[in-house]
């Protein structure tokens, strides 16, 4: 064992290198391994740790070999471990059979409950046996509980409480989310926490929710839900409130979206969560005090030294802190790091930093896997190396000058740390966010004081008197004011397009050149490195041509047209929730995946009517995006219509850009002259739009025409209706898609943006079977994800296709031919016949 520990052999090293490789591997997954294979990698994981023990400890072998041999180990094992759990995750799934069906369930609350004002999510642990719940229903599901209509809604007292169990009708369906390029996989951050069904509390037509008792497990939960409410009783629910809540128990989500929004824009959210530096600094004050009070015992002192006191109970404050915040990564990573360090030092050893950091990661990963995929995990252990790489350590002794020139020290080394962090961290800000904020700089050296200093302790002390919370009030206001400031400047926030992998690698690359300890010469070498990353070349639609993407939003429309140099979205998309609580897809999907593909402007706004799941995005996109124009059927006085100039949709209206001509077909210009049809019937003056390429490729767009509105096109200029891609109307409801006019348009693809499980039915069967009739090939965004199509050569993909992974499998059964080269990543999902010519 002694060989093991020598220099020549640093095997834990090597042991915590193979661990991240393997579960990295195991990441990148589109299936499970069966069995077998992990029996296999079980036993090569066994041979390889004897073979590295055997070459470490004999004389004479080399150590690198034993350590490679340890790292293959560990790697085997850390392959087969974390693909049996997801084998185990994906088994404790919802019952297909059991979709949208009201089921009664019986499980106790576990985590700290997000509360609405109008509604309350929560995570329930179903109990296990026939009498909690049938068969099928998974052990952890997320449920959202809207209070009944004659209720004012949830307080502090009636909603639920961690650790109670609770007797619910719920309505549950399996994981999903929206699939879009550049965008956040919501499957799995469920699928990460182990949630295996997500669903409804019903509580109409009779069907009541009772309170069986309380268990009183999930002690921790229970106590961050109580100082919360407390918070929340004391404080009312102001943006202050939300910020001292998650500064004190974690709770991110009391945070409003505008001040997040302001938050990144100036490069200070990471200060605003419960981070690496919160956990450290309250660690070692806990240390300090409980070293204090050790030595005012001296018997104490002579079974026990005061330094290891101080440290093991600084990691016990620290541990507190981070179980009592949520236990995020940046707590994890913080904890552990910790927890290395004192058993180092109480084992009279020094580790080298990055050796340590390299072992809190596997410790972080082998706890939970799928951290590797988020980007804070990177962010949290990437700042750290980056500060490792090119921060100078602080003087062993007192320098000359006295305590202001070691002020003066601690100041430089301040705006050294925060230069590392804004430098280095630039390119991985721009590989998960394509945004990057250039007064971050500014901004952290005005917040990090103010946040460390003032607010947290304020905010933690007001855990043990609440008085302290008030005190904090004027310090949050005057803080948000300035960063508001700050956020409110010109390119204060700059999204930049997603590079290629490559660009990627050397933007990276770059940020730690930049940071580390070089000439500056060569340090100024990163900044060409930087350039194909900030100034990516985009593929472009050649002249004449367009590209078509229709985004995955759920159950609403929203199409991106782009030329040459312009860009058209049509509609965009629905607001979420039931009133909207949830945000929209404008703020969610839409900005982020227009700014990812570079587009910093949109030409044209076309908004079909004036239903929410058509418009309820529109607000968030003319907020981030400047429009050239806005096109809609929108009736006089609607405030979408004041935000940027704006034009009836009218049929005959005309225009063409970089070669590619836009007509609008419908409504005429005396249905705009009814209020009783655009506001009572918007469905009926829905914007159709046509586009028609050089080559004589079209595309058809609809919104929610019915079938009266088809006949008029149909009857009147039938020959404009022919099109290689149709937007099938109104989401393929009954009342739409006839035969006249599917005989008219003759589509080779109809794309149908409906969300799944809604509660129109779209879409449905006999439209469908209309489809499936005229042998015309459907995409539906549920299985498809974004659907990308090119009017040069008619080439087409999903998003779903881009990047399969096991945990998005599912087992959607389409109701249309989808053509051979979306068939092979869902596995038998699709038939494989090609489209209609």
């Amino acid at each position: 064992m002694g060989a093991l520990r020598s220099g020549r052999g640093e095997w834990w090293q090597w042991t915590a290198a193979g661990c991240l490789l393997g579960t990295a591997l195991q990441l990148q997954q589109a299936t499970l391994a069966d069995g077998v294979w992990r029996l296999v990698a079980l036993v090569l994981a066994v041979v390889a740790g004897v073979a590295g023990a055997t070459g470490v400890a004999r004389p004479g072998r080399r150590p690198r070999v034993g350590g490679l041999c340890f790292a293959l180990s560990a790697a085997c094992l850390a392959w087969a471990v974390t693909d049996w759990r997801a084998q185990q995750r994906l088994a404790d799934r919802l019952d297909l059979r059991l979709e949208m069906h009201t089921i009664w369930v019986t499980g106790v609350v576990s985590g700290l409950p997000q509360w609405r004002p109008d509604s309350v999510r929560f995570d329930l642990l179903v109990d296990q046996g026939a009498q909690a719940a049938p068969a099928g229903v998974p052990r952890h599901v997320r449920l959202a509980w809207y209070p009944a209509a004659e209720s004012a809604g949830f307080t502090a007292e009636t909603m639920p409480r961690a650790g109670q169990r609770w007797r619910l009708a719920v309505r549950l369906k399996r994981l999903d989310g929206p699939v879009n390029p550049h965008g956040f996989d919501a499957v799995l951050a469920l699928f990460e926490r182990g949630v295996g069904a997500v669903g409804t509390v019903q509580t109409r037509a009779g069907q009541a929710a009772v309170l069986l008792d309380d268990t009183g497990r999930a002690p921790v939960d229970r106590l961050r839900q109580d100082l919360r409410d407390r918070l929340r009783q004391q404080l009312g629910d102001t943006p202050a409130a939300g910020l001292l809540a998650a500064l004190s128990v974690g709770d991110q989500a009391a945070i409003e979206r505008a001040d997040w929004a302001v938050f990144r824009s100036t490069g200070v959210a990471h200060l605003v969560s419960i981070s690496g530096l919160h956990v450290t600094l309250l660690g070692w004050l806990g240390g300090v005090v409980i070293g204090w009070c050790w030595r005012l015992r001296a018997a104490w002192l002579l079974w026990l030294p005061a330094p290891v006191v101080a440290r093991w109970g600084g990691l016990a404050v620290a541990v507190g802190y981070a179980l009592l915040a949520g236990w995020g990564v940046p707590a994890q990573r913080t904890v552990l790091m910790l927890a290395i360090v004192v058993l180092l030092r109480s084992g009279a050893r020094r580790g080298p930093g990055g050796h340590i950091l390299l072992v809190a990661a596997a410790a972080v990963v082998l706890w939970d896997p799928w951290a590797m995929l988020q980007a804070g995990f990177w962010l949290s252990f990437v700042a750290v190396a980056l500060l490792m790489l090119g921060g100078d350590p602080p003087p062993d002794q007192m320098p000359r000058g006295g305590w202001w020139a070691a002020a003066w020290i601690q100041l430089r080394q301040l705006w050294q740390t925060q230069w590392i962090a804004t430098v280095g961290l630039a390119p991985w800000t721009l590989l998960f966010f394509q945004q990057v904020s250039l007064v971050s700089l500014l901004a952290n050296a005005v917040a990090i004081p103010v946040v460390t200093l003032l607010i947290t302790p304020l905010a933690l002390l007001g855990l043990v008197a609440s008085l302290a919370w008030p005190l904090a009030i004027p310090v949050i206001e005057g803080l948000m004011q300035v960063l508001e400031a700050m956020a409110a400047w010109p390119w204060a926030s700059v999204h930049l397009p997603a590079a290629p992998w490559w660009a990627q690698g050397m933007g990276v690359a770059a940020g730690a050149l930049l940071v580390a300890p070089l000439p500056v010469w060569v340090r100024l070498a990163g900044l060409p490195l930087l350039l194909p990353m900030l100034w990516p070349a985009l593929p472009v639609p050649p002249a004449g041509e367009f590209e078509l993407l229709a985004a995955d939003v759920g159950q609403g429309n929203a199409v991106l047209v782009r030329t040459a140099r312009h860009h058209l979205l049509y509609d965009t998309g629905p607001a979420y929730g039931r009133h909207g609580e949830a945000g929209n897809a404008g703020e969610r999907v839409l900005v982020p995946l227009l700014q990812a593909l570079g587009v910093r402007r949109l030409d044209t706004l076309v908004i079909s009517h004036r239903d929410s799941d058509h418009s309820g995005g529109a607000q968030a996109v003319l907020d981030a995006l400047p429009v050239g124009l806005v096109q809609s059927s929108l009736e006089p006085g609607h405030t979408l219509r004041q935000r940027a100039p704006h034009q009836r949709c009218t049929a005959g209206t005309r225009w063409v850009r970089d070669g590619v001509q836009f007509e609008l077909l419908h409504p005429d210009a005396a249905d705009h002259d009814r209020p009783a049809v655009a506001v009572l019937r918007p469905n009926a003056v829905s914007c159709v739009l046509r586009v028609a390429s050089a080559s004589g490729r079209v595309l058809l767009l609809t919104g929610d025409i019915g079938l009266d509105q088809e006949l008029r096109l149909v009857i009147r200029q039938p020959e404009r209706l022919r099109a290689d891609v149709l937007l099938v109307p109104h989401h393929g409801s009954g009342s739409s898609s006839s035969l006249h006019f599917l005989n008219s348009v003759r589509p080779t693809w109809a794309i149908v943006q409906a969300g799944r499980h809604n509660r129109y039915g779209h879409p449905a069967s006999g439209a469908m079977a209309r489809y499936d009739a005229q042998g015309i090939a459907v995409i539906q965004t549920t299985q498809c994800g974004a659907w990308h199509w090119r009017s040069a050569d008619g080439s087409h993909w999903c998003a779903r296709n881009q990047r399969v992974r096991y945990w998005h499998v599912h087992d959607a059964v389409p109701r249309a031919d989808d053509g051979p080269d979306i068939a092979k990543p869902f596995m038998t999902v699709f038939n494989d016949q090609p489209p209609p010519p």
